[in-house]
């Protein structure tokens, strides 16, 4: 199951009790104040785990606290620390303090992580409040709470590529023969209900690619399953436009466009600056090729004819979103 959103509570350990405590030993009969302070507790951290792809497992925990910090001890004997809590999540996750609306961290690099919660301090012993006018106090400190917070998760997934086009486009069928990904296909619409993330490789140089549900007008404002998943394409460098060349029932393939562009200008000015490279469709079927002549005259952008479903221009798809990738990446 892919989950792209979640909620949960952290929590740092409590410090440790400071203790009150004397010498005693023989032949030492006023051997003065010796309590250790307590140990501080634990601190909570979220890391980027680049072997995860969802925030699946976090919804199982309802509180993620760390260790409380041990007390002190006699003959001025420091308590343990409490251990560190470290939580695994995919990199490309969005933390996000619920109760400000403060974003505390993007996390985009594995092995980037961020303090979520600050373990509590440990608690003073009487060593501690040992003054020349107070040589023997009986004063200790309790350890200080851990700070809690409660925190809104949001994944966004990082991809060279996003796949985007109307439901039944070929954006599956394209993305498993471009790449080893096994997306569910099948002939109606919405059958990706989940974004698929593969690796296409061209001339030596491998491409992450993300199948994203199909898009309906609308999208933007949460119609079908828009607004779940347009975030998803943010993190991409290139997008590609599938269309369906020789619609069955849907609209023709320059109207498809155009509606794809309106939901992604609608939902993201940035979205819709982004560059990108439409891919025609399901061009083995003879009535595509009026509306590919059609679709050249109206367009000003890379168009590359293939059919994912015999392997038809493939690789020179891949070609045309290599060169743009690489024009991305230049200054």
């Amino acid at each position: 199951m892919f989950i792209d959103e979640a909620t949960l509570r952290v929590r740092g350990g409590k410090g440790g009790n400071g203790c009150c405590a004397f010498r005693r030993e023989k032949y030492v009969p006023r051997g003065g104040p010796d309590g250790g302070s307590g140990g501080h507790g634990g601190s909570v951290y979220l890391r980027a785990n680049s072997n995860l792809a969802t925030l699946m497992d976090i919804p199982a925990r309802t509180l993620y606290e760390a260790e409380k910090g041990g007390s002190g001890l006699g003959k001025n004997m420091t308590g343990r620390s409490g251990r560190d809590l470290v939580i695994d999540v995919p990199p490309g996750t969005l933390i996000r303090d619920l109760a400000t609306g403060m974003i505390l961290r993007d996390l985009t690099q594995p092995g980037e992580q961020v303090l979520v919660a600050q373990g509590g301090r440990g608690g003073r012993g009487n060593k501690s409040y040992a003054t020349a006018t107070n040589r023997a106090p009986r004063t200790c400190e309790k350890g200080c709470p851990g700070e809690e917070r409660e925190l809104a998760l949001e994944l966004k997934l990082i991809a060279d590529i996003g796949l985007v086009g109307l439901p039944n486009a070929g954006k599956s069928t394209l993305l498993s023969h471009i790449s080893d990904a096994h997306p569910k296909i099948a002939d109606y619409p919405f059958t990706t209900l989940d974004p698929q993330l593969g690796i296409a490789e061209i001339d030596d140089r491998r491409i992450v690619v993300a199948d994203l549900p199909g898009l309906i007008e609308g999208a933007h404002a949460g119609h079908g399953l828009g607004d779940e998943f347009l975030r998803h394409i943010e993190r991409t460098r290139l997008i590609c436009h599938v269309l369906d060349m020789a619609p069955i029932a849907g609209p023709a393939p320059l109207d498809a466009y155009r509606v794809i562009r309106n939901e992604l200008q609608l939902y993201s000015d940035a979205l819709a600056r982004k560059p990108h490279v439409v891919a025609a469709n399901k061009m083995d079927i003879p009535e595509a090729a009026a509306n590919l002549r059609a679709l050249r005259r109206a367009l000003r952008v890379p168009i590359v004819s293939i059919s994912a479903a015999t392997g038809q221009g493939l690789r020179e798809l891949l070609r045309a979103l290599r060169k743009e990738l690489d024009s991305c990446s230049s200054p």
